[in-house]
């Protein structure tokens, strides 16, 4: 049996276990835009604000809120059964809902998304709270500065804001499960789940 090299344990007498170190502690998850809507903001032209629908039953998670059609949320909402899409409306519930607005990465997409950030912010929205955004990439590849920049700005009405890579097995329609997907993929999710946890706990105080 190999003799021990830990030098605080001497022959002959009882190990010392080594204290377990500390690790420190993960910081939150601190808002980069707007956390709630605002006095000053007016509503955008009844043309440009989402439907609303009424919905009763089992409340998810959160909502995925597909600003535009195609956007994503039918897909991202395949990936956990906690979560439902809102099917392109604002979910009004009895008790509130949290909600992801989803939009592509591309110039039409972020519109939307800005319009409805700014519904949201509008103030006609009391029972609904928007935890963030997330971009949809809309091609493979790195985006291009312009639209870089617009979904920067865009993401300042909305608390969090994140982008989505490009999943090459959606563009085949085929599922994909959680596990399989790539690592910013999934480490975007569990940002996504740390963001909606810290708005529903906001909301029920």
């Amino acid at each position: 049996m190999p003799v021990s090299k830990n030098r605080w344990v001497t022959l002959g007498t009882d190990t010392i276990d080594e204290p377990t170190p500390v690790l420190p502690e993960v910081p939150p998850l601190l808002p980069t835009g707007a956390t709630r809507p605002q006095l000053s903001v007016p509503q955008p032209d009844h043309a440009d604000r989402l439907p609303r629908r009424n919905v009763a039953g089992k409340e998810p998670a959160f909502w995925w809120l597909g600003v535009h059609g195609g956007a994503g949320e039918t897909s991202l909402a395949r990936l956990n059964k906690n979560t439902k899409p809102a099917g392109h409306h604002w979910p009004v519930t009895a008790a509130g809902s949290v909600v992801v607005l989803v939009a592509r990465s591309n110039i039409p997409g972020l519109r939307a998304a800005r319009l409805a950030a700014t519904e949201w912010a509008s103030r006609s929205l009391p029972r609904i709270q928007v935890a963030g955004l997330v971009v949809m990439a809309d091609a493979p590849g790195r985006l291009p500065k312009d639209i870089r920049d617009f979904s920067r700005l865009v993401g300042g009405g909305v608390p969090h804001m994140w982008h989505f890579p490009w999943v090459d097995a959606w563009r085949y329609g085929h599922d994909i499960a959680a596990k399989d997907l790539p690592k910013e993929a999934s480490t975007t999710l569990e940002q996504v789940h740390l963001a909606v946890t810290a708005t529903a706990g906001l909301t029920a105080q």
